[in-house]
């Protein structure tokens, strides 16, 4: 637990990042889908 070296402390900040990233980006295809959605439910109403 106690391994403090480089490349051990560059592996983990790049594994933290990695998943920080992707949580992100599921954030950001979730609300595009419901922006999507809206923008359909909207779309269909005005015709």
């Amino acid at each position: 637990m106690g391994d403090k070296s480089p490349k051990s402390t560059q592996k983990k900040a790049s594994q933290k990042a990695a998943v920080a990233d992707a949580a992100a980006s599921k954030k950001q295809q979730l609300v595009t889908s419901q922006q999507a959605t809206k923008a359909k439910a909207a779309a269909s109403k005005k015709r």
